[in-house]
């Protein structure tokens, strides 16, 4: 992933000399459990931890593999150099490529988890701040884009903090999935080295050893692990949406932080535009790129093919480099967010009190009108709001059907904005616990 939306950290675990330094760990700990079971000389395996502190040539490794046309044997030739020949001839004993390839992935994948973990975890924490910030400041909730009944804007971060509460479970899930390792040679059957090196070089590495792992480690898990990544980033896309809709001049009920100094366009100076949950908005689409390349890796030929290498090759860094900055985006935008609680209750009077309409509904059909008919005497009322500009509860008053059933007063009572807002600490105690 480019520079611009890549953090260092995550960077750091999909760099040739990470990649490296795990190929080397993987190979020195199978190295001390075959000495362990007797396979090879005690010496030797003792020889390979010389190269514990060495920073390997990832120059040097390229010129191997240009002859070679092999990254394994291109790496192994090289920590042959730096401990020697002789000391490293038992080195990848009985193992195969995949048995490195396969565990250092899932090492990093892993690894990759805990950083987005904490991604999630401080956009959670900055949705459950907003939420109880804005516990009780009203605003319009809208269905198809239109008005429809008063909310808060609480509730509007706590069902994001519930969603994404929900995706750092998936997440920690995904996490565990692809927690294994596979040291089982040639197709998978252990017939060159002891399945207990497989126990011992998982348990050094924190991995569970693969149950079969035929050749490779099976791709369901890595299918089921970039899909998890694929929903988090549509929750992302879903949070920066309703800002983007919020930040309209037309709406303007929320906004991006506009720092000082900073400029909207180049042609109006006039501009505060949502860029950052725009941008939020493609870099989801990228990380969800990845979801249909990760389930076709599922079906491979008998026990191994690489047709699967490439596409992990790319998806593997890209994917979860830019969903860790995607999080860590959202979460700075959730924390500055501008919100402005009067263009909120300006907008839900834009039409008069019609945001009551289904409480008048109600109020007439529990006063013995059928509900055809207080379906009609409420929409008749409520089109002379939308097409004159008129005061709903003022028509109300003056229809005679109306009044017929209900009084003055019931019909006063039904604007009260408190009822609607009356079940905010329910949901909240669902959301955060009491």
């Amino acid at each position: 992933m480019i520079p611009r939306y890549s953090r260092p950290e995550m960077v750091a675990i999909w760099s040739p000399e990470t990649k490296f330094r795990i190929w080397y760990e993987i190979e020195a700990h199978a190295c001390d459990a075959q000495a362990d079971l007797g396979v090879i000389p005690r010496e030797n395996a003792a020889a390979v931890w010389k190269a514990r502190d060495v920073a390997f040539d990832v120059a040097r490794i390229d010129e191997i593999e240009a002859v070679t046309k092999h990254d394994v044997i291109a790496f192994l030739t090289h920590l042959a150099e730096i401990i020697g020949a002789d000391e490293a001839r038992f080195v990848h004993q009985g193992m195969t490529s995949s048995d490195v390839l396969d565990t250092t992935l899932n090492i990093q994948l892993v690894r990759a988890s805990d950083i987005l973990i904490q991604g999630v975890e401080r956009v959670l924490a900055a949705l459950k701040t907003r939420a109880f910030e804005h516990k009780d400041t009203v605003r319009i909730g809208r269905s198809h884009g239109i008005h429809a009944e008063p909310t808060t804007m609480g509730l509007t971060f706590a069902r994001f903090y519930a969603e994404m509460d929900r995706n750092l479970r998936r997440l920690k899930a995904a996490k565990d999935e692809i927690r294994t390792g596979a040291i089982s040679g040639a197709v998978g059957t252990f017939a060159n080295i002891d399945p207990r090196v497989e126990d011992y070089v998982c348990a050094k590495l924190g991995l569970e050893p693969e149950p079969v792992s035929t050749q490779v480690i099976p791709r369901d898990r890595h299918a089921m692990f970039f899909a998890t990544l694929g929903v988090i980033a549509s929750s992302i896309e879903n949070i920066a949406t309703e800002i983007r809709h919020m930040q309209r001049t037309e709406v303007l009920e929320a906004e991006e932080f506009f720092s000082p100094g900073q400029k909207g366009s180049s042609a109006m100076p006039h501009k505060r535009n949502p860029v950052l949950t725009e941008n939020l908005t493609g870099l989801a689409r990228l990380v969800r790129m990845s979801v249909i390349p990760a389930l076709e890796n599922v079906a491979l030929w008998h026990e191994r093919d690489i047709s699967h290498s490439s596409v992990e090759r790319a998806i593997g860094p890209d994917t979860t480099v830019t969903l860790d900055f995607a999080l860590n985006r959202l979460a700075g935008v959730i924390e500055k967010l501008v919100i402005y609680p009067e263009n909120m209750l300006k907008n839900m009077n834009k039409f008069k009190g019609l945001v009551m309409s289904q409480r008048v509904l109600l109020a007439l059909t529990q006063a013995g009108v059928s509900r055809e008919d207080s379906y009609r005497l409420v929409q008749r009322n409520a089109m002379k709001v939308w097409e004159q500009g008129a005061d709903f509860k003022t028509e109300l008053l003056g229809d005679a059907e109306v009044t017929k059933a209900l009084s003055p007063a019931e019909i006063e009572e039904k604007f009260d904005l408190g009822y609607h807002t009356k079940h905010v600490d329910t949901i909240f105690a669902r959301v955060f616990g009491k």
